[in-house]
């Protein structure tokens, strides 16, 4: 899968000139730790995430791990990475997985580019940009599937790209003046599952089952 190179260009790239926007490089040089995610050359403060989250992301993040390490599928990991996807959007997501074919985005620091599987658990801080923005940057920077994980109506939505929406330029060019993909289509398969249905979660780039029961258990 081609990708931004946004790290192995990180050096080269200018500081942010414009009061209120920032770029990778500002996001790179901020000290380890911080809480921050760039959004759309914003830098956004991410709280200590609640305790529920916590439990959901630690569910999912094993049941994914033993899945992905049975069957050698890549590499799965959970928040905090960074994930560069281009110039102005650097996040970390909470779930990420990156198949072998893709590997090649996996650097000293950080993820460079788009992984194949996103993850986010809501929070009442960070429902909109996770619906939203982030969806939309994950969407056009190449990203399989995206999942979103509601713990409030305990349900998850599903955004998929279909084989057929691949990048098909090189990712390095200008796009709507950004550095980013040029993408034959979006997510074009979408579903929404939820626990009072006894709903099970299907990841089809890992092609795991998941009961929601075992996902939204109990504190």
């Amino acid at each position: 899968m081609a990708h931004s190179s946004v790290l192995e260009k990180i050096e080269e790239m200018p500081l942010s000139a414009v009061a209120g926007q920032y770029t990778a490089k500002d996001y790179f040089n901020l000290p380890e730790g911080s809480p921050y995610q760039l959004i759309e050359g914003e830098l956004i403060m991410t709280p200590s995430p609640l305790t529920e989250h916590q439990i959901i992301s630690k569910n999912l993040e094993l049941a994914i791990y033993l899945h992905v390490k049975k069957n050698n599928l890549g590499l799965a990991l959970n928040a905090p990475i960074d994930v560069y996807l281009n110039n102005k959007n650097a996040y970390q997501p909470d779930i990420i997985f990156i198949s072998n074919k893709n590997k090649d985005i996996i650097r000293k620091h950080g993820i460079d580019g788009a992984p194949d599987l996103v993850i986010e658990i809501l929070s009442p801080s960070n429902s909109y940009y996770d619906v939203r923005v982030k969806k939309d940057v994950y969407e056009r920077s190449g990203v399989i599937e995206y999942i979103i994980v509601d713990p409030r109506t305990k349900s998850i939505d599903v955004y998929r790209r279909g084989a057929e929406n691949k990048p098909e330029t090189d990712l390095n060019i200008e796009h709507n003046g950004d550095t980013g993909n040029i993408l034959s289509g979006g997510f074009n398969e979408t579903m929404s599952v939820r626990l009072e249905n006894n709903g099970k979660l299907y990841i089809k780039t890992l092609d795991l089952e998941i009961d929601l029961k075992d996902i939204f258990t109990e504190i």
